[in-house]
């Protein structure tokens, strides 16, 4: 065998790069690469199966605590579900002040708040968990199988649920204002009917980066998260390749557990913002100018 053939052989053999490991790691399972920035034709196979199965978890458990209510004294679950219900009715109170709205809206707001926790909760499983799981199950190449679990870590998810935010808030305007009106409304305001165009204009560039902020925000701290998750991951993989350092496993263990603790902050918080923000934009849908 000849030396070149060597090296290669034993770079085979050999376990991937910090920069390989957490690429592969941000890849997504997808049904064809990119041919772009953006590129409609993608999907993220991973995205999709774990935001729908979270949200079916999420309505499963609303579900089982509203059908176990009852008048006596509760148990734990029910009265923590019963402590949300109310947190978030009383959110959509001061925002949205039309009841008839409410009935819907307070419900929209109480499943986004469930969902998007769900789904961001999933970063506290171990990184290689799943994906390594995912492997066995598919059989697949090590190299090329992918698995992400964190479905706010994914831009088109977290702007997916932005968008349709945007449409709710279009459906409000119409509903409440009448189509006239909001039509009216889009030329008038904030300057007045003789500077139409540019009032046109203010208001569409308010429409996409209220969606585009809304979506972006949840996307950049989630993949923030994720990433960080992944260092702490490789510190713990530098300590079993060399044990001489005694501070490598103290501060793998110290900062796992600091950044764990700070990261359900960061969990609840971007769920809690992002259902703010849509009880927001809602509730100044029903607002005339």
């Amino acid at each position: 065998m000849s030396a070149e053939a060597a090296v290669a052989e034993g770079a085979a053999h050999q376990g991937p790069t910090a920069g390989e490991y957490i690429v592969h790691h941000l890849t997504h399972w997808q049904n064809q690469p990119m041919k772009g920035v953006i590129d409609f034709s993608v999907y993220n196979y991973d995205s999709i199966f774990w935001s729908v199965l979270l949200g079916v978890v999420g309505c499963f458990f609303l579900w089982r605590a509203a059908k176990g209510a009852h008048a006596g004294v509760p148990g734990r679950f029910q009265a923590a579900v019963e402590l949300l219900v109310e947190f978030v009715d009383e959110q959509a109170k001061g925002i949205v002040h039309n009841a008839q709205s409410r009935k819907m809206v307070a419900p929209l707001a109480l499943t986004v708040f469930v969902w998007i926790f769900l789904m961001n909760s999933m970063d506290f499983l171990p990184v290689d968990l799943l994906p390594k799981l995912w492997l066995l199950l598919s059989g697949g190449d090590e190299h090329h199988t992918y698995m992400r679990v964190v479905p706010t870590a994914d831009l088109s998810v977290t702007l997916g649920m932005s968008v349709s935010v945007l449409l709710v808030c279009i459906y409000y305007n119409i509903k409440i204002k009448g189509l006239g009106h909001w039509i009216h409304e889009l030329f008038s305001a904030p300057f007045g009917a003789k500077l139409g165009p540019i009032n046109f204009l203010f208001q569409m560039i308010e429409f996409i980066a209220k969606t585009v902020s809304h979506g972006m925000r949840l996307f950049g701290n989630m993949y923030a998260g994720e990433l960080v998750f992944m260092l702490i991951a490789l510190m713990g993989s530098a300590l079993a390749a060399s044990t001489t350092g005694i501070m490598l496993p103290i501060a793998h263990i110290i900062a796992g557990s600091v950044w764990s603790i700070f990261h359900i902050l960061i969990v609840g918080l971007q769920a809690f913002v992002f259902m703010m923000l849509t009880l927001v934009y809602v509730g100044q849908a029903h607002d005339a100018h």
